[in-house]
């Protein structure tokens, strides 16, 4: 039997995660703290010895427009409302001309920094934040997307393995898409029934209330699960269902802050203890607001990983490793 493990998986998007809705302009000072804690949390995980998975737009491997332009699919989303594409934006908002004049959507220093942290996985977050579920875009528009970001981790030499859907439109009929793409994990989402994202467009209220009180009290259903119940189909990648958001910090909300953070350290410990697999996620701009409040919080969960390790022998794995785990133990 396997013993407990640890995934964690990072959408890195900076502002391509939410340009649609989120003006640039009001949003400068948390995309720049985002790049600057991004180095802090691959020092912690490095000193813990913590495997992760960077789910990472594909648009930010690059550091100047130049090499992202090469990259772009001739087959673009055909989304029923334009503002979701990120062509759209570009066409319309424009980017910089490379990193130093835009490091909200150029990261290619900081794909380099996480490749040369050990026991980091480079991963896709899609090229152009592709949306599986929205209406009007096809399976082979998402495959041509897939096909660039492909590309684009090939300008750094390297082959991504493990995916995350963006916003979390997790969409089964585009599964044998990835794999054909090179992909042999993707994260799905918590069974529970808050968690089943459709659109990001008009989303029930109740829903999003859900998930959120989930981060503190047992709205949802038990959330760790044994290696050997992750299904494996020939020809699609393995569906590596996540366990917690690490939600970011509110000043306001100090005992909710210490409730979250606790909550996380019971789970991983019982998952520890049960030999079952915990796995945690979140974006690094959710530390773009308070990093060393947001940074401290993440000491606690790494420190407790620690104990579970040295008292239950927990391993830390990357998307990528998990799947490789999995697959060697049924050849």
């Amino acid at each position: 039997m396997n013993p407990g493990t640890l995934i964690i998986s990072l959408d890195f998007e900076l502002h391509w995660g939410g340009f649609e809705k989120w003006p640039l302009e009001n949003c400068r000072p948390y995309f720049l703290n985002t790049r600057k804690v991004i180095p802090e949390m691959l020092e912690l995980f490095q000193q813990h010895d913590v495997h992760v998975t960077w789910a990472t737009v594909g648009m930010l491997f690059h550091s100047d427009k130049s090499s992202l332009e090469k990259n772009i699919p001739a087959l673009k989303p055909t989304y029923a409302q334009p503002e979701l594409s990120a062509y759209q934006y570009i066409k319309t908002k424009g980017i910089g001309t490379d990193e130093e004049e835009d490091p909200f959507h150029f990261a290619g220093s900081l794909v380099n920094r996480i490749q040369q942290t050990n026991g980091q996985e480079l991963a896709s977050h899609t090229f152009a934040h592709y949306y599986c579920n929205e209406a009007g875009q096809t399976v082979e528009q998402f495959k041509a997307d897939l096909g660039a970001a492909q590309q684009s981790a090939a300008v750094h030499g390297t082959k991504l393995r493990s995916l995350v859907f963006p916003r979390n439109q997790f969409n089964e009929e585009y599964l044998k898409a990835c794999y054909q793409q090179g992909f042999v994990a993707v994260r799905d989402n918590p069974r529970d029934w808050f968690w089943n994202i459709q659109s990001t467009q008009g989303e029930s209220m109740w829903k999003r209330l859900n998930r959120g009180l989930d981060a503190y009290l047992p709205v949802g259903k038990a959330n760790t699960y044994p290696l050997a119940s992750v299904e494996r189909t020939p020809g699609l990648p393995l569906c590596i269902p996540a366990s917690r958001l690490l939600r970011p910090y509110r000043p306001k909300e100090l005992f909710l802050n210490a409730m979250k953070i606790a909550r996380i350290q019971a789970e991983m410990e019982r998952a520890a203890q049960q030999q079952l697999v915990y796995h945690l996620w979140w974006h690094p701009h959710n530390f773009g607001n308070y990093p060393a409040q947001s940074m401290e919080g993440l000491k606690r969960i790494l420190d407790t990983f620690a104990v579970c390790r040295e008292r239950h022998g927990m391993t830390s794995l990357s998307m990528g490793e998990t799947a490789d785990l999995i697959l060697s133990q049924h050849e």
